[in-house]
Protein backbone atom coordinates (compact mmCIF):
# COMPACT_ATOMS: atom_id res chain seq x y z
CA UNK A 1 0.00 0.00 0.00
CA UNK A 2 1.36 3.45 -0.89
CA UNK A 3 1.41 6.09 1.82
CA UNK A 4 1.20 9.82 1.53
CA UNK A 5 3.76 11.65 3.62
CA UNK A 6 3.56 15.41 3.68
CA UNK A 7 4.56 18.18 6.03
CA UNK A 8 2.26 19.95 8.45
CA UNK A 9 5.06 22.28 9.55
CA UNK A 10 4.33 25.92 8.92
CA UNK A 11 0.55 25.57 8.65
CA UNK A 12 -1.37 28.58 9.88
CA UNK A 13 -2.66 26.32 12.67
CA UNK A 14 0.25 27.12 15.00
CA UNK A 15 1.94 24.81 15.33
CA UNK A 16 10.18 -1.46 24.94
CA UNK A 17 10.62 -1.69 28.19
CA UNK A 18 14.25 -1.46 27.23
CA UNK A 19 17.63 -2.27 28.61
CA UNK A 20 19.74 0.85 29.15
CA UNK A 21 22.69 1.15 26.83
CA UNK A 22 25.18 2.22 29.48
CA UNK A 23 28.13 -0.14 29.50
CA UNK A 24 29.27 -2.29 26.62
CA UNK A 25 26.51 -4.54 25.30
CA UNK A 26 24.75 -5.19 28.57
CA UNK A 27 21.77 -7.44 28.03
CA UNK A 28 19.95 -6.20 31.12
CA UNK A 29 20.55 -3.47 33.65
CA UNK A 30 18.34 -1.40 35.88
CA UNK A 31 19.50 2.15 36.52
CA UNK A 32 20.24 3.27 40.06
CA UNK A 33 18.02 5.78 41.78
CA UNK A 34 17.33 8.99 39.88
CA UNK A 35 19.10 11.21 42.39
CA UNK A 36 22.31 9.17 42.27
CA UNK A 37 22.31 9.19 38.48
CA UNK A 38 21.87 12.94 38.39
CA UNK A 39 24.68 13.49 40.91
CA UNK A 40 27.09 11.44 38.82
CA UNK A 41 26.09 13.20 35.62
CA UNK A 42 26.38 16.60 37.30
CA UNK A 43 29.96 15.78 38.25
CA UNK A 44 31.09 14.61 34.83
CA UNK A 45 29.02 16.87 32.60
CA UNK A 46 31.15 20.08 32.84
CA UNK A 47 34.32 18.25 31.79
CA UNK A 48 32.51 16.42 28.99
CA UNK A 49 31.03 19.64 27.67
CA UNK A 50 34.39 21.41 27.69
CA UNK A 51 36.03 18.53 25.85
CA UNK A 52 33.18 18.28 23.37
CA UNK A 53 32.76 21.91 22.43
CA UNK A 54 36.46 22.74 22.37
CA UNK A 55 36.79 20.68 19.20
CA UNK A 56 33.23 21.11 17.94
CA UNK A 57 33.26 22.96 14.62
CA UNK A 58 29.47 23.07 14.34
CA UNK A 59 27.20 25.68 15.87
CA UNK A 60 25.67 24.65 19.19
CA UNK A 61 22.40 22.71 18.79
CA UNK A 62 22.89 22.09 15.06
CA UNK A 63 20.90 18.91 14.35
CA UNK A 64 22.35 15.41 14.30
CA UNK A 65 19.56 13.31 12.72
CA UNK A 66 20.88 9.94 13.95
CA UNK A 67 21.47 10.97 17.58
CA UNK A 68 19.02 9.43 20.07
CA UNK A 69 19.03 10.35 23.76
CA UNK A 70 18.35 7.11 25.63
CA UNK A 71 16.61 7.71 28.99
CA UNK A 72 16.87 11.43 28.31
CA UNK A 73 15.18 12.38 31.56
CA UNK A 74 18.19 11.38 33.71
CA UNK A 75 20.27 14.28 32.43
CA UNK A 76 20.56 17.43 34.56
CA UNK A 77 18.25 19.28 32.15
CA UNK A 78 15.89 16.77 30.52
CA UNK A 79 15.26 17.53 26.84
CA UNK A 80 17.26 20.79 26.95
CA UNK A 81 20.65 19.08 27.20
CA UNK A 82 19.74 16.85 24.26
CA UNK A 83 18.62 19.85 22.21
CA UNK A 84 21.82 21.74 23.01
CA UNK A 85 23.76 18.76 21.65
CA UNK A 86 21.67 18.59 18.47
CA UNK A 87 19.89 15.31 19.23
CA UNK A 88 16.89 14.69 16.97
CA UNK A 89 15.34 11.88 19.02
CA UNK A 90 14.74 11.74 22.77
CA UNK A 91 13.32 8.96 24.90
CA UNK A 92 11.03 9.59 27.87
CA UNK A 93 9.60 6.87 30.11
CA UNK A 94 6.11 7.56 31.43
CA UNK A 95 4.09 6.11 34.31
CA UNK A 96 0.39 6.71 34.84
CA UNK A 97 0.08 7.81 38.46
CA UNK A 98 -3.12 9.32 39.90
CA UNK A 99 -4.18 10.53 36.50
CA UNK A 100 -0.83 12.13 35.68
CA UNK A 101 1.86 11.02 33.24
CA UNK A 102 5.02 11.12 35.34
CA UNK A 103 8.54 10.78 33.97
CA UNK A 104 11.00 8.22 35.35
CA UNK A 105 12.44 4.76 34.80
CA UNK A 106 11.22 3.24 38.08
CA UNK A 107 8.36 4.08 40.44
CA UNK A 108 10.79 5.37 43.07
CA UNK A 109 12.05 7.96 40.56
CA UNK A 110 8.67 9.61 40.10
CA UNK A 111 8.00 13.16 41.28
CA UNK A 112 4.65 14.95 40.88
CA UNK A 113 6.28 17.96 39.21
CA UNK A 114 8.11 15.83 36.60
CA UNK A 115 5.33 15.29 34.09
CA UNK A 116 5.45 14.63 30.35
CA UNK A 117 3.79 17.98 29.76
CA UNK A 118 6.20 20.01 31.90
CA UNK A 119 9.46 18.30 30.91
CA UNK A 120 8.76 17.70 27.22
CA UNK A 121 5.58 18.90 25.57
CA UNK A 122 5.50 22.45 26.95
CA UNK A 123 9.24 23.19 26.39
CA UNK A 124 9.06 21.77 22.87
CA UNK A 125 5.98 23.86 22.08
CA UNK A 126 7.75 27.00 23.30
CA UNK A 127 10.84 26.22 21.23
CA UNK A 128 8.80 25.52 18.12
CA UNK A 129 6.94 28.81 18.49
CA UNK A 130 10.20 30.71 18.89
CA UNK A 131 11.88 29.04 15.91
CA UNK A 132 9.32 29.51 13.19
CA UNK A 133 7.45 26.24 13.62
CA UNK A 134 10.37 23.80 13.92
CA UNK A 135 12.44 22.12 16.60
CA UNK A 136 15.55 22.65 14.45
CA UNK A 137 14.59 23.35 10.85
CA UNK A 138 11.96 22.35 8.31
CA UNK A 139 13.87 19.39 6.87
CA UNK A 140 14.82 17.77 10.20
CA UNK A 141 12.42 15.33 11.82
CA UNK A 142 12.30 15.34 15.62
CA UNK A 143 11.15 12.17 17.40
CA UNK A 144 9.75 11.99 20.91
CA UNK A 145 9.91 8.30 21.82
CA UNK A 146 7.50 7.73 24.69
CA UNK A 147 8.22 4.49 26.56
CA UNK A 148 5.08 3.41 28.42
CA UNK A 149 5.95 1.71 31.71
CA UNK A 150 2.44 1.22 33.11
CA UNK A 151 -0.56 -0.62 31.68
CA UNK A 152 -0.88 0.21 27.99
CA UNK A 153 -4.58 0.98 27.52
CA UNK A 154 -5.10 3.09 30.63
CA UNK A 155 -1.89 5.04 30.09
CA UNK A 156 -2.66 5.67 26.44
CA UNK A 157 -6.13 6.97 27.28
CA UNK A 158 -4.53 9.79 29.26
CA UNK A 159 -1.67 10.28 26.80
CA UNK A 160 -4.03 10.56 23.82
CA UNK A 161 -5.87 13.43 25.55
CA UNK A 162 -2.62 15.26 26.23
CA UNK A 163 -1.44 14.82 22.66
CA UNK A 164 -4.75 16.10 21.32
CA UNK A 165 -4.11 19.38 23.14
CA UNK A 166 -0.76 19.69 21.34
CA UNK A 167 -1.87 18.40 17.95
CA UNK A 168 -0.96 21.56 16.02
CA UNK A 169 2.75 20.76 16.51
CA UNK A 170 2.52 16.98 16.15
CA UNK A 171 2.74 14.62 13.19
CA UNK A 172 -0.73 13.41 12.18
CA UNK A 173 -1.26 9.77 11.30
CA UNK A 174 -4.15 8.05 9.55
CA UNK A 175 -4.54 4.53 8.20
CA UNK A 176 -2.92 5.54 4.92
CA UNK A 177 -1.04 8.81 5.39
CA UNK A 178 1.46 10.72 7.48
CA UNK A 179 1.39 14.52 7.72
CA UNK A 180 4.66 15.67 9.22
CA UNK A 181 4.52 18.01 12.17
CA UNK A 182 7.32 19.55 14.17
CA UNK A 183 7.32 16.55 16.55
CA UNK A 184 6.74 12.90 15.73
CA UNK A 185 5.54 10.95 18.78
CA UNK A 186 6.22 7.21 18.76
CA UNK A 187 5.11 4.82 21.51
CA UNK A 188 7.42 2.12 22.85
CA UNK A 189 7.46 -0.11 25.93
CA UNK A 190 3.95 -1.31 26.77
CA UNK A 191 2.50 -0.42 23.39
CA UNK A 192 -1.27 -0.13 22.82
CA UNK A 193 -0.84 -1.38 19.27
CA UNK A 194 -4.37 -2.60 18.59
CA UNK A 195 -5.96 0.54 20.02
CA UNK A 196 -3.73 2.85 18.03
CA UNK A 197 -4.17 0.82 14.82
CA UNK A 198 -7.96 1.12 15.09
CA UNK A 199 -7.93 4.92 15.23
CA UNK A 200 -8.70 6.70 11.98
CA UNK A 201 -6.77 9.77 13.11
CA UNK A 202 -4.12 9.99 15.80
CA UNK A 203 -1.11 11.98 16.94
CA UNK A 204 1.30 9.14 17.53
CA UNK A 205 2.54 5.88 16.02
CA UNK A 206 3.95 2.59 17.30
CA UNK A 207 7.57 1.51 17.73
CA UNK A 208 7.71 -1.87 15.98
CA UNK A 209 10.03 -4.86 16.50
CA UNK A 210 12.06 -6.85 13.99
CA UNK A 211 9.44 -9.62 13.63
CA UNK A 212 6.96 -6.95 12.53
CA UNK A 213 8.94 -6.55 9.32
CA UNK A 214 7.65 -9.92 8.15
CA UNK A 215 4.06 -8.71 8.55
CA UNK A 216 4.85 -5.37 6.89
CA UNK A 217 2.22 -3.29 8.71
CA UNK A 218 1.39 0.20 7.42
CA UNK A 219 4.25 2.66 7.78
CA UNK A 220 1.76 5.10 9.26
CA UNK A 221 1.31 2.62 12.13
CA UNK A 222 4.98 1.61 12.59
CA UNK A 223 7.39 4.16 11.11
CA UNK A 224 10.17 2.99 13.43
CA UNK A 225 11.51 -0.50 14.19
CA UNK A 226 13.48 -0.97 17.43
CA UNK A 227 14.84 -4.10 19.05
CA UNK A 228 17.26 -5.48 21.63
CA UNK A 229 20.63 -6.08 19.97
CA UNK A 230 21.46 -9.02 22.21
CA UNK A 231 18.38 -10.98 21.14
CA UNK A 232 19.47 -11.09 17.51
CA UNK A 233 23.26 -10.76 17.33
CA UNK A 234 26.23 -12.48 18.98
CA UNK A 235 28.72 -9.63 18.67
CA UNK A 236 29.40 -7.83 21.96
CA UNK A 237 31.96 -5.31 20.79
CA UNK A 238 35.08 -7.48 21.03
CA UNK A 239 37.20 -8.41 18.04
CA UNK A 240 35.63 -8.34 14.58
CA UNK A 241 31.91 -8.78 14.11
CA UNK A 242 31.06 -12.28 12.84
CA UNK A 243 30.15 -12.44 9.17
CA UNK A 244 26.80 -14.02 10.07
CA UNK A 245 25.96 -11.05 12.31
CA UNK A 246 27.02 -8.54 9.70
CA UNK A 247 24.96 -10.22 7.00
CA UNK A 248 21.91 -10.34 9.27
CA UNK A 249 22.33 -6.68 10.22
CA UNK A 250 22.56 -5.64 6.59
CA UNK A 251 19.50 -7.71 5.76
CA UNK A 252 17.49 -6.04 8.53
CA UNK A 253 18.66 -2.55 7.55
CA UNK A 254 17.76 -3.18 3.91
CA UNK A 255 14.40 -4.70 4.80
CA UNK A 256 13.50 -1.83 7.13
CA UNK A 257 14.49 0.86 4.66
CA UNK A 258 12.76 -0.84 1.73
CA UNK A 259 9.53 -0.64 3.72
CA UNK A 260 10.07 3.08 4.37
CA UNK A 261 10.87 2.80 8.07
CA UNK A 262 13.70 3.82 10.38
CA UNK A 263 15.72 1.34 12.45
CA UNK A 264 17.08 1.50 16.00
CA UNK A 265 18.64 -0.98 18.43
CA UNK A 266 19.04 -0.76 22.16
CA UNK A 267 21.71 -2.40 24.36
CA UNK A 268 24.18 -2.02 21.51
CA UNK A 269 27.11 -0.79 23.60
CA UNK A 270 27.45 2.85 24.52
CA UNK A 271 30.92 3.31 23.02
CA UNK A 272 32.56 4.49 19.80
CA UNK A 273 33.08 0.91 18.61
CA UNK A 274 29.37 0.15 18.77
CA UNK A 275 28.43 3.54 17.32
CA UNK A 276 30.87 3.08 14.44
CA UNK A 277 29.23 -0.18 13.40
CA UNK A 278 25.73 1.28 13.51
CA UNK A 279 26.79 4.37 11.58
CA UNK A 280 28.68 2.39 8.93
CA UNK A 281 25.73 0.04 8.39
CA UNK A 282 23.24 2.92 8.15
CA UNK A 283 21.19 2.19 11.26
CA UNK A 284 19.05 5.31 11.51
CA UNK A 285 19.12 6.08 15.24
CA UNK A 286 22.14 5.60 17.50
CA UNK A 287 21.28 5.67 21.19
CA UNK A 288 23.46 6.89 24.03
CA UNK A 289 23.51 8.05 27.63
CA UNK A 290 26.59 10.20 26.88
CA UNK A 291 25.38 13.15 24.83
CA UNK A 292 28.66 14.98 24.37
CA UNK A 293 30.63 11.84 23.44
CA UNK A 294 28.19 10.75 20.74
CA UNK A 295 27.99 14.27 19.37
CA UNK A 296 31.78 14.45 19.11
CA UNK A 297 31.85 11.03 17.42
CA UNK A 298 29.22 11.97 14.85
CA UNK A 299 31.01 15.22 14.05
CA UNK A 300 34.35 13.57 13.43
CA UNK A 301 35.58 14.05 9.85
CA UNK A 302 34.82 11.03 7.68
Amino acid sequence: MRFKIKSRIGFSRSSGAECPASGLFQASHRPSALVLRQVVRALILPVALIQSHAADPVVKDSPLPSAHAHNDYVHPRPLLDALDHGFCSVEADIHLSQGQLLIGHDPEDLRPERTLEKLYLAPLAARIQSRGGHVYDKKTEFILLVDIKTEAAATYAVLARELELRKTILTRFTHTAIERGAITVILSGNRPTAIVAAQAERWCAIDGRLPDLERNPPVSLMPLISDNWGLHFKWRGRDAIPISDLELLRKRVSQTHSQGRKLRFWATGDSPKGWALLKAEKVDLIGTDNLSALRSFLLEPK
